[in-house]
């Protein structure tokens, strides 16, 4: 008797690295893992850990979208996950064009996780509508691969079927799935004081536009305990390389630039890896600002969080999960309504606590719709994903640049130096190929590659070696 064994599923999923994945912070930050914003490795990890079951493997994909590789994910996987964010933007269109172009030409399911339209505060979707064709497109693509698509709330839901897109979910984002259908939020202290401990988050949009920073200041000079969380990865490489190449470095009100005084105190960080920062956050008291997943983080940490929402992506997830919040812009015409020890009197998480077990099953019900298991229902809740990531060892969150750690400073240098030398093996194999090349071998459009291959090398290492070897840093 012969028997046939079925082997796991094969699940590709677009997310920056695996949640396995263990990278020093350099290279986490020259490779860009967080793609640009350390909360998409949130919501992929949470995928991640939710799609893995016995008879599912579950491989990342990365952030960038290679169309020649359609062919073979059509040969190898039985099925490509897209968790997104805010996609349907207009700085978005280009990659969410490249990602069309490439479903397009997969013959296996394509099922989206949560994707949200972004506009303001006030739902006026008319910002949107130059790149209306794009996301028409992209989404009859997914709709023509899977049973329904996923988005993060109610506003995103309309914006689709005023479109004439039915089969429109609202599953909201997979990170806060992340314990499945537990979610245990509560305020620890009575009230906040002085001496309690404060995270804030917020975006440079949200300083440069709404007046964010007003409300960092005012925080900062009433809580000694206040740590601001940074998410972008030019946050992090102003911590790190003290990087000021970026143009949010024009943003010296936010505490991520070295001129700002939490960044000179020490009370900033920037995390690439969700382990280490959901573990940092248990240990605070209160978390609040414009980041809807810097606050989800916390959340998922158990402590108290309210987000402070300056667009609709934060508002609808906001609503949906019934995650305590308040208008951004009006919060910072009056910082003192938004002090944090009012903030935490005012939350009421009863809603979001007690409403998670049914936004549970809805969530998993459109992932059975669409043909995935999930791990809280067909596997061991996680409990093999928990255990692996537990013997991991991350690195901590990324702290300002001190020229007095010399064990720090010593590990940026080898890793430069590392990276040198790489290059410089590169580099001799480059300059063959353009020796070949300039002898005719190949054609003139040819000869042009590894110059231009050397080039980017040479930028790649050159700007954080002379921030490094400068003199007074």
């Amino acid at each position: 008797m012969s028997y046939t064994v079925r082997r796991p599923k094969r699940i590709l999923l677009r997310s920056g690295k695996s949640p396995y994945d263990v990278l020093s912070t350099e290279e986490a930050l020259h490779r860009d893992v967080i793609a640009t914003n350390s909360g998409n490795l949130i919501f992929s990890d949470a995928s991640h850990k939710i799609l893995e079951t016995p008879n599912a493997e579950v491989l990342s994909y990365g952030m960038r979208t290679r169309v020649a590789e359609a062919a073979r994910i059509n040969e190898e996987y039985d099925a490509f996950v897209i968790p997104l964010a805010n996609a349907f933007r207009p700085s978005f269109e280009l990659a969410l064009q490249r990602l069309t172009r490439l479903i397009r030409k997969l013959d296996i399911p394509v099922v989206v996780l949560g994707v949200g339209a972004q506009t303001g505060v006030s739902y006026d979707a008319a910002r949107l509508k130059r790149i209306e064709p794009t996301v028409r497109d992209f989404v009859s693509a997914v709709l023509d691969r899977s049973a329904s698509i996923g988005v993060r709330g109610e506003f995103t839901e309309r914006y689709l079927k005023d479109m004439g897109f039915r089969d429109v979910e609202v599953i909201g984002c997979p990170s806060l799935f992340l314990y499945g259908r537990q979610l245990e939020v509560r305020k620890r202290a009575p009230e906040l004081t002085p001496e309690s401990r404060i995270a804030i988050n917020g975006s440079h949009s949200a300083v440069r536009k709404q007046g964010l920073d007003r409300i960092i200041a005012r925080a900062h000079e009433r809580y000694p305990h206040l740590r601001f969380i940074g998410q972008n990865l030019s946050d992090a490489r102003q911590l790190h390389w003290r990087d000021l190449s970026d143009p949010n470095a024009e943003v010296t009100a936010i505490p991520t630039h070295p001129d700002h005084p939490m960044y000179r105190e020490d009370k900033v960080r920037v995390y690439v890896d969700p382990l280490t920062w959901i573990d940092d956050l248990r240990g605070f008291d209160f978390s609040f600002g414009s980041r809807i997943h810097g606050n989800i983080a916390a959340l998922l940490a158990g402590t108290p969080a309210t987000v402070l929402c300056g667009d609709s992506r934060t508002l609808e997830l906001c609503r949906y999960f019934e995650i305590p919040h308040r208008e951004l812009a009006k919060a910072a015409k009056d910082p003192a309504s938004a002090d944090p020890a009012r903030l935490y009197e005012e939350a009421d998480f009863s809603g979001l606590v007690g409403g998670h077990a049914e936004r549970f099953e809805r969530f998993t019900a459109f992932l059975d719709k669409n043909g995935l298991e999930n791990t809280f229902t067909h596997g061991d809740g996680g409990a093999a994903f928990d255990k692996r990531m537990r013997s991991l060892t991350f690195p901590a969150g990324i702290r300002p640049w001190n020229p007095a750690d010399t064990e720090a400073l010593l590990t940026r240098v080898g890793w430069l130096n590392s990276r040198v030398t790489e290059l410089t093996l590169d580099n001799t194999q480059l300059k063959k190929d353009l020796a070949r090349a300039r002898s005719g071998s190949k054609a003139a459009k040819g000869a042009d590659a590894p110059a231009s291959v050397y080039r980017r090398a040479r930028r790649v290492v050159g700007r954080p070696l002379r921030r490094a070897l400068r003199p007074g840093r």
